[in-house]
């Protein structure tokens, strides 16, 4: 009678495991990682995707595709050669995973694995590679979304058949089948699974963005017209990448902005985004516009967008609008004191009746009562009591001398060679320059960097708020010792030190000053080279420099010269002794504050007077006029455009000239671009001759001693006058002439305007549709003649 039972049970035994085992049916299949394919030439920021996967060819270093930066590179860089570039492949090519991210405000150009990269002031969206390799369950998209290009027209006589929408995943994690609950399921491997009696879905499940987001969506993407594809192309983020504004308690902040999940921030420099600036569209025109540049830097939604052709006039190139504190109720004091924190000193009573003047280094000077006296802020049982009003106001001292208002670090030696005692001369010296420099925030900012093996951050440029401050962090400051390795220093502050995180403030001059004892352990050509273009101006203090003898021991001859900003003897300073050196403080601190000297801050985007010479004939038509308009306005919009930065004036001409604006009109690239949109077209005969000379007279003779010159002619015909002489007067000018033909423009005359070599400033095109060819060429063309310049 018992064995009955005993059966029973190891019946329900067997039975349960077997249920364990196969707790949904039939055991899904892994799905299988499809991997697209792509060419050399293709850049990341063709492809309208935040991370995928791609199979790069082979030898596609022989290509000599573009890349610019170096471990995070602009989104105009072939794919493929930033991965070898980074030495995630080989020239015989292989998968690479790609994950953009945002815009930096430098790339630097180096040279790894047998590819160059170039150097780039700025890019609106970035992007790494690494190795083509998913993470457990992750499956990327298995085909790619390009950016769409040039819209194609269509006859309403032909009727074409539509072809079926193509759908795309994002890279998704693979999980169970979507349910109510987040309990995991006791499977070894996760899958969706489908009842049979399903049919097939003819869309993605919901499925979840990159690993690192963790909002769930679906997205439907593009595939690219096969015959479409333009390598000029710019991508631009979908309404999902942009930012939110943030309208309500429980934000990041007074001020800020709180990204919704998943959603990718870009800084951009030049303008600002968002849905809080209206929308103002140009007609569309009739030619794409160029990806080697970045077109409008601000997310704009591809979704409703007309088809990018070149620079679209909209009014979000003004000045931004920094979010105000979402409470009205409170004063200006305590909305300062919420966003700095509770860092004043308390109240004189708890320090035996002495009083503690308020710290009011980074505080803005605001009239007595913009705030309450003996208010509790926010009830947090903290008073801030105003006995003497005046002890809030900012002595003169704390801010800074505003008349120096550089960015200085200091590259002080801690290699074993120069012993204890001389590195605490060194510095006693730093100390000195801290001091009469006067730090502060309105004034020169000071940071040091310690080099041996090594190059160390001791004091960043936001560490010390004043002089005393800046003092007491440098006497904390130990040797680290090691070789002198001057050439890797300079390397760590052009890529890192000078950094907006770091405290750099973008609109003071880069100044970095190199103390050496003797002579450097490693070369510093190349990276002196890199630092100056991206505008560091480079001094050097040499102490007890090498004689004759010592001389043969330099691993390069010269170094000083090769380092330093300009070879005049303004940026270099030796001392024949270390106890000579606080003789130095005095003058060196007099050089790093003279800004028009500072020339290594000018850079090729920030440090010209462009002139525009515009053909307003008759032969070139109202439609094709307004084409001009827009390849000069995405000339004018590459350039820093301000008083002290890069002006632009513009003429037009027929049989007379007529000054559309001048170098000093209009003094921020909004403006300008509103005042190149507003040009009306003229209309009548071609006098080029009369055009420059003109142009000579009304603009150039006006230009800044500290500007290049430079004048580009835009015409589409012959002339009825000579161009050969007013073309050599602005030449002995040293004006540095470009010219621009189009359809029945003399290449002769174009050769005669042009400054030589004729190859590299004489341009021509058969259409008007085909000028935005040009942009890129003209504006690397000035960057290269800038960069190669005479440093003497």
């Amino acid at each position: 009678m018992k064995s009955a039972p005993l059966a029973a049970v190891c019946l329900g035994l067997l039975l349960s495991c077997t249920c364990w085992a196969k707790p949904n049916g039939p055991k899904g299949k892994k799905p299988k990682q499809v991997i697209p394919a792509i060419e050399c030439d293709v850049r990341a920021g063709k492809i309208n995707l935040p991370e995928f996967i791609a199979k790069c060819p082979a030898h596609c270093k022989e290509t000599k595709q573009q890349v610019y930066g170096s471990g995070v590179f602009a989104s105009i860089s072939s794919i493929c050669n930033a991965a070898i570039h980074s030495g995630v492949i080989t020239n015989a090519g292989g998968k690479v995973i790609v994950k953009k991210m945002a815009g930096q405000n430098i790339y630097k150009g180096s040279s790894s694995n047998g590819v160059r990269s170039l150097s780039l002031p700025k890019w609106r969206e970035s992007f790494v590679v690494t190795v083509g390799k998913p993470k457990k369950g992750v499956i990327y998209p298995a085909t790619l979304d390009y950016v769409p290009s040039r819209p194609t027209y269509v006859k309403t006589s032909q009727k074409e058949a539509k072809s079926p929408p193509v759908t795309t995943e994002l890279p998704t994690a693979a999980a169970p089948e979507p349910t109510t609950t987040t309990t995991p399921q006791p499977s070894s491997t996760s899958s969706t699974t489908l009842a049979p009696s399903t049919p097939p879905p003819t869309t993605p499940p919901p499925t979840t963005p990159p690993p690192t987001t963790t909002k769930a969506r679906a997205a439907v993407h593009k595939v690219r017209d096969a015959g479409n594809g333009h390598p000029y192309l710019a991508s631009e983020p979908s309404a999902s990448s942009r930012q939110q504004p943030h309208n309500g308690p429980g934000g990041s902040g007074p001020g800020q902005r709180r990204p919704e999940p998943g959603a990718t921030i870009r800084r951009q420099p030049s303008s600002p985004a968002g849905p809080a600036f209206p929308r103002r569209d140009w007609p569309p025109a009739s030619f794409p516009r160029p990806d080697w540049f970045p077109g409008t830097r601000h997310p704009a939604d591809v979704s409703y967008a007309a088809p990018d052709s070149g620079y679209t006039w909209t009014e979000t190139d003004t000045p931004g609008i920094t979010a105000w504190d979402h409470r009205p109720d409170i004063s200006e004091y305590e909305r300062w004191l919420y966003r700095f924190g509770s860092n004043l000193p308390r109240a004189p009573d708890s320090d035996g009746g002495r009083k503690v003047p308020l710290d009011t280094t980074y505080t803005r000077v605001e009239p007595v009562d913009s705030w309450r006296p003996d208010a509790s802020i926010y009830q947090s049982g903290y008073n801030v009591r105003e006995e003497e009003p005046a002890a809030r106001v900012p002595e003169p001292a704390s801010q800074g001398a505003p008349e120096c208002k550089v960015d200085l670090v200091f590259l002080m030696d801690g290699s074993w060679s120069i012993g204890k005692r001389r590195f605490k001369i060194q510095k006693d010296f730093l100390s000195e320059v801290a001091q009469t420099i006067n730090v502060g925030v309105t004034g020169p900012v000071m940071g040091v960097v310690q080099y041996g093996d090594e190059p160390v951050t001791e004091v960043s440029l936001k560490s010390a708020s004043s002089s005393r401050e800046l003092r007491s962090a440098i006497e904390k400051i130990t040797q680290k010792g090691g070789p002198s390795h001057v050439g890797k220093a300079l390397g760590y502050i052009n890529k890192q030190f000078f950094s907006d995180a770091n405290g750099n403030r973008g609109g003071a001059p880069n100044v970095a000053v190199v103390l050496v004892d003797g002579w450097p352990t490693d070369k510093v050509e190349e990276a002196s080279r890199l630092a100056r273009e991206s505008g560091i101006n480079i001094f050097f203090v040499t102490i007890e420099g090498a004689d004759d003898v010592e001389k043969k021991n330099l691993i390069e001859n010269d170094f000083v010269d090769k380092a330093v900003c300009r070879t005049n003897g303004f940026f270099s300073l030796p001392v024949s002794s270390w106890f000579a050196l606080r003789k130095l403080v005095q003058p060196l601190v007099k050089r790093v504050c003279d800004a028009d000297r500072l020339v290594c801050s000018k850079t090729c985007l920030n440090a010209n007077d462009i002139a525009f010479v515009i053909d307003g004939s008759s032969s070139v038509g109202t439609g094709n006029f307004r084409t001009v308009l827009q390849f000069v306005a995405n000339i004018t919009r590459e350039f820093e455009i301000s008083d002290t930065d890069t002006r632009v004036g513009a003429v037009q001409y027929t049989y007379e000239q007529r000054l559309e604006f001048s170098f000093t009109q209009h003094g921020n690239k909004a403006d300008l671009l509103n005042a190149v949109k507003r040009i009306d077209y003229w209309s009548g005969g071609t006098s080029t001759g009369a055009a420059i000379s003109y142009a000579a007279e009304q603009l150039f003779s006006k230009s800044k001693p500290n500007k290049r010159k430079i004048m580009i002619v835009i015409t589409d015909g012959r002339s009825y006058d000579d161009v050969r002489q007013p073309a050599l007067a602005v030449h002995r000018q040293d004006v540095i002439a470009y010219a621009v033909g189009i359809a029945w423009a003399s290449q002769d005359e174009l050769e005669y305007i042009a400054t030589d070599p004729d190859k590299e400033h004489a341009f021509f095109v058969d259409e008007f549709d085909n000028l935005y060819k040009f942009v890129p060429k003209i504006v690397n063309n000035i960057c290269q003649e800038f960069n190669s310049q005479p440093r003497n």
